[in-house]
């Protein structure tokens, strides 16, 4: 019983995923971030959608000055690479910042659904990618061109240069954080696509 019950959860934690935009995904904080909640998180990243991270029962944990950002920093560190998500610490039974979580929810929604003009993009960017370009590849030089967003329901950008595939994931992450950096997209994953101009 045990077992089917867990399954039927998981694929209505599945279907709630493909129907939304925002996901808050519930830990509980007295076991931490167990294996399924990090295969529900990757999920929601897998299929690009925005997410809060709420640790509930906090209540329940017994605390000293620094354990919400010790507790903070293990759930990020086990989120990572995607970490630039909100976590939030709720107690239900208390009432505590319950309605803090659907103002994250709110934010993560416009970072979710917001458009920046190519030409912002650009302004911002370019210079970003001219002080630190792609690694050359066997003397090939990489030249970044032109960036813009494409017209997607979640965040995803393209840039156009001449070698896309010498491109490699280390530079596309410094890529997403110049982004990120630039116009705060918190909670939200982000694809970048390297194109041939």
């Amino acid at each position: 019983v045990h077992e089917d019950l867990e399954f039927y959860s998981v694929m209505r934690s599945i279907r709630a995923i493909e129907h939304s935009d925002v996901c808050i995904l519930m830990i509980d904080a007295q076991t931490g971030i167990e294996a399924q909640d990090l295969n529900i998180f990757n999920l929601i990243v897998r299929n690009d959608k925005a997410c809060v991270v709420v640790v509930n029962k906090w209540d329940a944990v017994e605390k000293d000055s620094n354990t919400m950002k010790e507790y903070l920093n293990a759930v990020k560190s086990r989120l990572a690479p995607f970490n630039d998500v909100p976590v939030i610490f709720t107690s239900v039974i208390k009432k505590q910042r319950i309605m803090d979580v659907l103002d994250a929810a709110a934010e993560v929604y416009g970072n979710y659904s917001k458009k920046i003009p190519t030409s912002k993009l650009n302004e911002e960017m370019l210079p970003e990618i001219e002080n630190y370009p792609p690694p050359a590849w066997k003397g090939k030089y990489i030249k970044v061109k032109y960036v813009t967003q494409l017209p997607t329901k979640s965040p995803k950008f393209a840039f156009f240069c001449n070698l896309p595939q010498y491109i490699k994931e280390p530079y596309k992450r410094f890529v997403e954080n110049k982004l990120r950096e630039k116009f705060g997209f918190t909670g939200c994953p982000i694809r970048i696509f390297f194109r041939q101009k």
